[in-house]
């Protein structure tokens, strides 16, 4: 996390703020084609999680190499999606200068190629995840960050277009990736031994559960990137680079939760799979807990110190950048409370009805958006809209799970949703109090920050936590400290 804020200070102030938002919105262009990889990423992972739990080999080394094949058709449909109706999209349509259309061509063309290789690499991240070695992913991430460390130094001692030399040089450090990944997962798991299998069947059951999930997937990428490329057409590219360091803050807070639910994910399916119920609604009702608390004690820093935390990031504070980071953490936070919940239903396969139901609240999103937007409100309207879609879309899943695996909505909304709100508003309460009363400056900051966590800490702890947590947490403190004592 620490890496990815400094790199994005340094890039943003390397490119500049025009350069910067070219290349967010550029690359957004690029992933609207994710809506047909997004949908196969999650049946992939599903289906090999699933025969993992079940414990069948055959089965599970040709799931795994007809994941690939689908992956590379994919990959192939994308690659002249991209060439044809995105080429000419990004030089007839998109709101940028005409000077800087040719870097933007070139940005174009290594988002595709990295666009391209994330999806062949989808069926290798997925075995690593369902066989829960995560220290791999560990590793591997901090390689990543280093070499986009080195990326970022290098752009200030080249004199090429420093737009173009970024594009490039990003592209090469996914080439280094997927060749990182593929070659563990080819001596760590057996099934990873990619040969031509076909199984129309278990095509069918995998192009369906897909399709399905395409509603969702699409209605995901419409929220973000469709929206990205809607702020650019109504405001230009200034507010694209607002939104992208929002988009930066909320993805390096998150991807702690992203961890989290890596690793929680499998452990969901597999428990389905095996017909553990029980231990899987306590997964997805702990999960959904201990995520948004994860979330709430990183992002209350940043939500109350927003201004602050930026000046002092960043040299260059774009315009809207405070509102659009600040909404954005909320959206994210609200976020989690569905993560498990959408594990749960993809683990059990029948997604249609909840597809259509929910996919369609979620795809409303975009058009909400556009009429927003085209009758003069602010572009920080769109993420307004966000927020209260997804909380409508929390309720419409416990109602879908309700007869889905049998979740009590009740329950939830008692045990989860209201716990973790009566955390959030008590945790607030002095952190916002230091705010008020001391003078802006780096001493609030430091200030506003450790209150903020001590005080998220304590009112989790004993109002967010069971008893039975609670005596976990004692347990294994003192267990530490006995360790401590006898070594010394």
């Amino acid at each position: 996390m620490g890496v990815s804020l400094y790199t994005s200070r340094i890039v943003l102030n390397t490119l500049g703020v025009t350069d910067f938002g070219i290349y967010n919105v550029v690359g957004g262009v690029v992933a609207m084609f994710s809506l047909i990889n997004g949908s196969l990423s999650a049946a992939s992972q599903r289906f090999i999680t699933f025969e993992l739990g079940k414990k069948t080999g055959q089965r599970l080394k040709e799931t795994f190499s007809i994941t690939v094949t689908i992956h590379t058709l994919i990959a192939i449909v994308i690659f002249i999606l991209a060439e044809t109706v995105g080429l000419w999209f990004l030089n007839a349509k998109m709101n940028i200068a005409p000077e800087r259309m040719a870097a933007a061509n070139w940005v174009f063309q290594c988002s595709v190629l990295t666009f391209l290789i994330e999806i062949i690499s989808v069926p290798y991240n997925a075995s690593i995840i369902a066989h829960e070695h995560m220290k791999a992913f560990a590793y591997v991430s901090i390689i990543e960050v280093s070499l986009k460390l080195g990326v970022v130094f290098l752009l200030q001692y080249f004199i090429f277009d420093k737009l173009e030399l970024y594009a490039i040089l990003i592209l090469m450090v996914y080439v280094i990736i997927r060749l990182i990944y593929g070659i563990y997962c080819k001596i760590h798991f057996p099934e990873c031994k990619y040969r031509f299998y076909w199984d129309r069947t278990l095509f069918r059951k995998i192009a369906s559960f897909a399709g399905w999930n395409f509603i969702g997937a699409s209605s995901s990428v419409l929220m973000t990137q469709g929206i990205n490329i809607l702020l650019n057409l109504f405001f230009g590219v200034i507010v694209n680079a607002a939104q992208g360091i929002a988009m930066q803050v909320q993805n390096a807070i998150g991807s702690f939760i992203n961890n989290f639910m890596t690793a929680l994910n499998p452990q969901i399916t597999k428990s389905y799979a095996g017909g553990d119920r029980e231990y899987m609604m306590t997964l997805v009702q702990q999960g959904a807990r201990f995520s948004f608390y994860l979330m709430f004690i990183l992002s209350l820093p940043v939500l109350i110190e927003t201004e602050s935390i930026l000046k002092l990031w960043l040299k260059i504070v774009p315009e809207y950048a405070v509102i659009f980071v600040r909404l954005s953490l909320i959206y994210a936070i609200s976020q989690t409370l569905s993560n498990t919940l959408i594990t749960a239903m993809l683990a059990t396969g029948n997604i249609k009805r909840y597809q259509i139901i929910v996919g369609g609240i979620q795809l409303l999103n975009f058009p909400f958006s556009y009429i927003v937007l085209r009758i003069g409100l602010p572009p920080q309207s769109t993420l307004l809209i966000a927020i209260v879609i997804s909380f409508v879309c929390l309720f419409a899943r416990l109602w879908l799970l309700r007869g889905m695996i049998g979740l009590s909505a009740k329950y939830y909304l008692s045990k989860v949703f209201g716990n973790v709100m009566l955390v959030a508003t008590s945790s607030v309460l002095i952190p916002i109090v230091v705010y008020t009363h001391m003078e802006s400056g780096f001493i609030r900051l430091f200030t506003v920050c450790v209150v903020s966590v001590l005080s998220t800490l304590i009112v989790m702890y004993f109002i967010g936590l069971t008893a039975k947590e609670k005596v976990f947490i004692k347990d294994k403190i003192l267990i530490y400290f006995t360790k401590d004592n006898i070594n010394y």
